[in-house]
């Protein structure tokens, strides 16, 4: 392969808090692994190199440092970013520019990783860049840095080796890949950290690492670093009179590391200098950096017994002046190790609650106890034949740790005596041996290196294979029903390239019609076999993001089913393929994993919470789309007034509109949109199409492939409305998309807001309102009331808009709300919409700021008319989160709750405002605008 030409290997680390790079000089006799210095800012005007590149990124403000002071010796233009120790040093007093832990939020499947994200609290003028760009500025910065010394052998013609988390999953690893792809860098293999560290070890013991294992023994390796922590079983294994190892296990992802323990150490500092109180958030940010610092210090050998704070003021209060501290060593000790490793049972489970942090925007592990994940991690991996006996567990017999956590001896010897409580007795004294590792923090980059060398064929490998089993559901006939199973596809241990052959199982594949195929995945479940059907156990399993499509056949549009047989591939990338080859003829339809609905937060995964609710018998359903086709008919058949079409379908379904399962709505959907040349028939008809059909897919997402029936949905947008002289067809237009929006992607939304928002500006902008009377008309006389109120509610309800456009909005809707008709009502829950603290379905990254929301809730009490809809939206924007990013003062809080206790409101707002919580069901209703399909719940962030 021309790629083993190239003259260098170059392992990469791309850790949360530090990354490194090695490399091998193939050229070399010794062939030596070296740790490559990458030259870096370290204060403005100096650069230097250093083995460690901290995986800090920072943008400078105009005109914050002389022209040139940030620039490198390869840049061409002056640099008004920067990348390493001076971005994390000057970062930390300007938090708001700063962007950290980006491979946390590269692995984060609930945000959309290829959008402008970071900095998560970016100060105003700063800008988002998504966790993939963030990584590729990393790699593009060492690849600068290698290119401009190496001139004559280009980092990107060399073997690059990137590793990553043990626990990443397969879109994480794409990602990283696109990455580096962003950064120039093509000829790239990703690498486990785990695996990694342990090909270190092996490495720099190359003359005596048979001295340290034996066959039979079990290597667990503890990988803890800023972000993420990974477990990682080895087995050695004796085969053809020669020592190899085989993974085994690898744990599940885990955001849970050094981050955590410095926003433990933040938070324990924070009540402990104000008892109850909070620190503004750019002091807390601010904190939280010292606070890293610290843990360093309290923590290494020969610690001090105390330090002290210093925390910089920001105001004249209390909270606003210059503070300070004082931490000692057994705070410390009892916060990071008590609070992080404490003494658990073995097998004793992860406590299922939110994680108290939540401000910063990652979904950190519900349990910081990382002990009890490990002894889990341990117990969950017992042998098959004797899985109740909890001494059946596998034991570990030789631990190695690596990451920047276990620089602390303390946390080193809290993990090796919690292994010797698990597995110690009274009559058996036991303790695992521990492999050397000197240099954590460069490990992972130097084992990658060796990985280069193993692949030429120089150096011991260990055999991976598939880290899980992956399963497919399918039905199965059981009793009079059919029960969804799930068939092992692809069996823990099986190799890259490899083939599976589960042609001993018939399948009837539905085609010409929208189907999903649930994926699950087990890390625990490593023994089934390929082919082996299993009851589905969401304690061994969890759901990946399932493959939605039509499968077409053909010019045929009908839909059908034809029995299949199913082939399966682990591809060299960690990607599976899904082959399904008919059993008497020659079709076949290859599938492979979503990849959308996991990178995109548009797109949510199914949690069949629809399908829960219930659905209507056949008969029943098919007489009522009967109804509907003959309603929308265009011969001299049609015999269906189209304003009775609902009360009919009541009437037939014996259920009241509102309460209709999703089942059923989603049926009446595919029956309306396939009829909708029965919208052209007259004003009316188009009105009931276009209401019918947004009513049946509200709110977009719940059920199975809604995402799919947004998109068919969207098609009608370039249509637009066919009898547009029409107001009242065109109220219900926009109706339909309020409707749907949660299922609308950010440029869909964007197309919809563009439209409208020019529109919006000439009839309500400043010059317009300015002397005219409350409830004069203004400008463009296009749009009625009724129909600008619909808008309006349309608007406020695309959550996925950026922050300025929605703050924009809200300033014209606070011109509109003492206007005397119903536009004045639109435009009050506009505002609790724009504003809301919790958004329905959005991300949190698109909220409008504090400062605009506290404005606007301000305006709302002292102009608004108290009454139902007021206080609704008043409790959106003031309703209390326990983020200290989102929520407004504890003193404007309580003027709200003083507010909306001396205007009569509902005790439960008052509740929300003061002390937080969920909105019930008529909340609920009142939020999205309209009541919610039963089974359908918009997911509140």
């Amino acid at each position: 392969m021309s790629e083993l030409l190239n003259r260098y290997i170059v392992g990469i680390d791309l850790g949360t808090t530090n990354s490194a790079v090695a490399f091998v000089d193939t050229e070399s006799e010794k062939r030596v692994i070296s740790d490559y210095p990458v030259m870096q800012v370290v204060s403005p005007g100096e650069a230097a190199r250093r083995d460690l590149l901290p995986s800090f990124h920072y943008e400078s403000a105009q005109g914050e440092f002389a022209a040139g002071a940030l620039d490198l010796p390869w840049s061409s233009t002056h640099e008004s970013t920067a990348t390493g120790v001076f971005a994390r040093n000057h970062g930390a007093r300007v938090p708001g520019r700063l962007i950290v832990s980006a491979k946390s939020w590269l692995s984060h499947s609930g945000v959309d990783r290829t959008a402008p994200l970071l900095p998560w609290h970016a100060v105003e003028g700063v800008e988002k860049i998504s966790p993939v760009e963030v990584t590729a500025r990393y790699l593009h910065h060492i690849r600068q840095a290698w290119n401009h010394e190496h001139p004559g052998d280009l980092l990107q013609n060399q073997d690059i080796i990137i590793t990553v988390p043990a626990s990443f999953d397969e879109i994480a690893r794409e990602l990283t890949v696109e990455a580096a792809i962003k950064a120039g860098l093509t000829n790239v293999i990703l690498l486990e950290e785990p695996q990694a560290a342990f090909y270190s070890w092996i490495n720099t013991n190359e003359t005596d690492w048979l001295n340290s294992v034996t066959a039979g023994q079990k290597i667990l390796i503890c990988d803890i670093g800023g972000g993420t922590t990974d477990f990682t079983l080895i087995e050695v294994r004796s085969e053809s009179g020669s020592v190899r190892f085989h993974r085994v296990a690898v744990g599940d992802h885990l955001i849970l590391g050094g981050d955590n323990q410095d926003l433990a150490l933040a938070y324990h500092v924070e009540k402990k200098l104000l008892e109850g109180k909070q620190l503004t958030p750019g002091q807390f940010t601010s904190l939280v950096r010292s606070c890293q610092f610290a843990k360093e210090k309290l923590l290494s050998e020969n610690a001090p017994s105390e330090i002290t704070l210093n925390i910089a003021g920001a105001g004249t209060s209390l909270i606003g002046s210059s503070l300070q501290v004082k931490l000692s060593k057994d705070e410390a000790e009892q916060v990071l190790v008590e609070g992080f490793f404490p003494f658990v049972d073995l097998g004793e489970k992860p406590h299922l609650r939110q994680s108290g942090f939540q401000e910063f925007g990652l979904p950190y592990a519900s349990d910081a106890a990382v002990t009890r994940y490990l002894g889990s991690f341990i117990f969950s991996h017992r042998q098959k034949l004797d899985a109740g006996d909890e001494k059946s567990a596998i034991r570990p017999d030789v631990v190695l740790f690596n990451g920047g956590v276990f620089s602390s001896t303390l946390i080193r010897k809290r993990i090796l005596d919690a292994l010797q409580n698990w597995f110690a007795t009274s009559y058996h004294a036991w303790a695992p041996a521990v492999l050397s590792n000197e240099r954590p923090e460069l490990a992972v980059s130097r084992g990658a290196a060796y990985f280069g060398m193993v692949r030429r064929g120089q150096g011991v490998r260990i055999s991976a294979g598939l880290a899980r089993s992956y399963y497919i559901g399918v039905e199965v006939p059981k009793d009079d029903h059919l029960s969804l199973v799930a068939l092992c596809l692809a069996p823990a241990g099986l190799q890259e390239g490899e083939k599976v052959d589960l042609s001993g199982h018939t399948f009837s594949l539905l085609i010409r019609q929208p189907v999903e195929f649930p994926i699950y995945v087990s890390s625990i479940r490593t023994t089934d076999s390929s082919g082996e059907v299993v009851e589905i156990d969401p304690l061994q399993m969890h759901s990946l993001p399932p493959i939605r499509t039509v499968l077409r056949s053909g010019k045929s549009m009908e839909a059908g089913c034809v029995d299949v047989v199913l082939h399966a591939r682990l591809t060299e990338t960690g990607t599976l393929d899904l082959w399904c080859t008919e059993k008497e003829g020659n079709r076949s339809w290859k599938l492979q994993f979503d990849v959308r609905s996991a990178t995109r937060t548009d797109i949510a995964a199914h949690e069949g919470e629809g399908e829960a609710a219930g659905v209507l018998d056949t008969d029943t359903v098919t007489e009522c789309l009967n109804v509907i086709i003959n309603t929308f008919r265009t011969d001299s058949k049609r015999c269906v007034d189209p304003l009775y079409l609902v009360k009919m379908l009541e009437q037939i379904s014996g259920i009241e509109r509102s309460a209709w399962p999703p089942s059923f709505l989603r049926s009446v959907w595919e029956t309306v949109l396939d009829n909708e040349s029965g919208r052209h028939v007259d004003i009316q008809y188009e009105s009931r199409w276009l209401n019918l059909l947004g009513f049946s897919l509200r709110p977009g997402y719940g059920m199975a492939i809604d995402d799919w029936r947004v998109k068919q949905t969207w098609q009608m947008y370039r249509l637009g409305v066919v009898h547009n002289r029409n107001q009242s067809c065109r109220a219900e237009w926009w109706i339909l998309w309020r409707r749907i929006a949660g299922g609308l992607t950010y440029g869909q939304q964007n197309t919809l807001a563009q439209g409208l928002r020019k529109s919006l500006r000439v009839r309500f902008g400043k010059k317009k309102i300015q002397g005219k009377k409350n409830g004069s008309k203004a400008g463009d006389e296009r749009y009625g009331v009724h129909e600008l109120s619909e808008i309006w509610r349309l608007m406020a309800s695309l959550e996925h808009l950026d922050t300025a456009l929605k703050e924009e909005l809200g300033e014209i809707a606070l011109s509109l709300i003492n206007r005397n008709d119903s536009l004045a009502d639109a435009a009050v829950w506009a505002l609790g919409r724009l504003a809301a603290r919790v958004p329905m379905y959005g991300p949190l990254n698109k909220l409008v700021s504090i400062d605009c929301a506290a404005l606007w809730l301000g305006e709302l009490m002292s102009r608004g008319k108290p009454g139902s809809n007021l206080f609704f939206s008043i409790m959106q924007i003031g309703r209390f989160t326990a983020d200290r990013y989102r929520d407004l003062s504890n003193e404007l809080r309580e003027k709200t709750v003083g507010y909306l206790r001396d205007n009569d409101a509902p005790a439960h707002l008052v509740l929300l405002v003061e002390k937080g919580g969920s909105l019930d069901a008529e909340e609920m209703n009142t939020a999205f605008g309209e009541t919610l399909p039963r089974g359908l719940r918009m997911v509140a962030s």
